[in-house]
């Protein structure tokens, strides 16, 4: 049977400051992120499978992706562990989904991560093939498994 590539979407929120950064971007700021995940593989062809024909559910997927993204870092505040020392002790109550990464948390640096954690909790018979994360409404980066080999 043929490998096909199916692709969901996911939308989320999230704030982050760019340490070290010589421009705007070292201010904390947003950006409504638009995720794109694609997987690939060969359906499931077995009659007595209710998911027969499918080669993930999109709603599977869905719990998936949210669990180990979107729920994690939608309303987020993100931030590289060197800027640890730059927020106070009251940064628990203004800050109350604060998620220090070790790395700068760009939207390349980011779009990496992810596609590793996504990677990690995917059936075994379906793989990444990529991830497409907007920053913006016009700029965006991407993830090829064929690029990462």
């Amino acid at each position: 049977m043929s490998k096909v590539r199916v692709t969901k979407e996911f939308n989320f929120e999230m704030a982050h400051a760019l340490h070290g950064y010589d421009g705007l971007c070292k201010n904390i700021h947003g950006h409504s992120y638009k995720m794109f995940v694609t997987v690939i593989g060969t359906p499931i062809n077995s009659k007595s499978d209710f998911k027969n024909g499918m080669l993930i559910d999109f709603g599977d997927l869905k719990r998936l992706v949210n669990r180990e993204i979107t729920d994690v870092y939608d309303h987020a505040f993100v931030i590289n562990i060197d800027s640890k020392h730059q927020i106070t002790d009251a940064s628990g109550e203004m800050f109350g989904k604060l998620k220090i990464v070790d790395y700068q948390p760009t939207c390349e640096n980011m779009v990496i991560d992810f596609a590793q954690k996504i990677k990690n909790i995917l059936p075994d018979n379906i793989e990444l093939y990529s991830l497409r994360l907007y920053e913006t409404a016009t700029s965006y980066a991407e993830w090829f498994a064929s690029d990462n080999n």
